[in-house]
């Protein structure tokens, strides 16, 4: 496949202008962007730029808001909010993070929620900047309908995903995962569709509720929660944290995320903040130091996120480069 080199300052700035010349104020799509560089500099290309023309799409079309101020309230003591108003996750987020550190660290802990907000496809990247603030983060999303319960076919959840990171004594992180509670996450299956690749039994079932590989058969069908039922009481408790306590929208009345067309996405995501020092002090980073040495004594193992490389450069299609141009003018 005809592959191009494009410097990651460069995905951002496109990124950037594209949403601008769609409707994003200035500062809006300044944070969204960020986002996409960080996702496409860890190689989660399915939270990057994969997502950019249905931004735009949106925006046009006025699926998403993009000009709008969250508004930020603390409800009660530990307890913050931002009503995104229809808006980007990313800016959301980003007016309301100070606030929630400042009575975290007020308090031993705090919850923090984002309601009424677009898609804020990678989690991690939100649980990754409290942690990069001295607390550990952890973040629950839903998402459209997708994922049937186990000896079911029809989809109820969508990917639901979870994400936690833990600070290092010393700065950045001790460790960090952010997963789906699906067997796979869906822009795995729709990725392979377009790619006319099959897909390893497990991840999806077709609309009969039959084990299939077929992407195709899958999209129609649903996905299966990873580890079965256990996976299955996971996206139901982030469910509960990210639509039921943010009073956002349900799993069940999301329309696809990257439709250009429809109501506001109107999810929720809904964030732990906890001071690791606040019980333990410091014993805190020695018993995940502990847990560090045992895993690193071990050739090839690794803390997820420990001992991560951004990368400077990234590898696109070049239709895929070609399309973000063509967005940004």
């Amino acid at each position: 496949m005809n592959k191009v080199s494009v410097d990651i300052d460069q995905i951002e700035e496109k990124s950037r202008a594209a949403l601008v010349r769609h409707g994003a104020a200035p500062w809006i799509a300044a944070e969204v962007a960020k986002a996409v560089r960080k996702a496409e500099a860890t190689g989660n290309v399915i939270c990057g730029l994969y997502y950019l023309e249905s931004y735009c799409l949106q925006l046009a079309s006025g699926r998403v808001k993009g000009d709008v101020e969250p508004e930020v309230k603390v409800t009660r003591a530990a307890a913050v909010e931002v009503d995104a108003k229809l808006g980007f996750a990313q800016p959301a987020f980003a007016r309301g993070i100070g606030t929630a550190l400042k009575q975290a660290r007020e308090n031993g802990s705090c919850v923090f929620a984002v309601r009424h907000s677009h898609t804020c496809t990678s989690l991690g990247y939100f649980t990754e900047q409290i942690a990069d603030a001295g607390l550990i983060g952890i973040g629950f999303t839903n998402a459209s309908r997708i994922v049937s319960p186990p000896g079911g076919k029809q989809a109820v959840l969508g990917t639901n995903p979870i994400a936690m990171s833990v600070p290092a004594k010393d700065g950045g992180l001790a460790l960090q995962f952010d997963q789906s509670t699906s067997a796979v996450a869906l822009g795995k299956i729709t990725m392979a569709a377009a790619a006319g690749e099959e897909i390893p039994l497990g991840w999806a079932v077709d609309a009969d509720g039959n084990p299939t590989t077929d992407p195709h058969a899958a999209i129609k069908g649903s996905l299966v929660s990873t580890g079965g039922y256990k996976g299955w009481g996971f996206g139901l408790m982030t469910e509960v944290l990210a639509a039921a306590v943010t009073g956002s929208v349900n799993s069940l009345d999301v329309v696809g995320l990257k439709v250009k067309d429809g109501p506001p996405h109107d999810l929720g995501q809904f964030y732990f903040l906890v001071d690791p020092t606040v019980f333990a002090g410091d014993v805190f980073f020695e018993r995940i130091a502990r847990v560090a040495d045992a895993v690193n004594a071990q050739e090839g193992a690794r803390l997820p996120g420990a001992n991560r490389a951004l990368m400077d450069q990234i590898k696109l299609d070049r239709a895929l480069w070609n399309k973000v141009q063509e967005l940004a003018g």
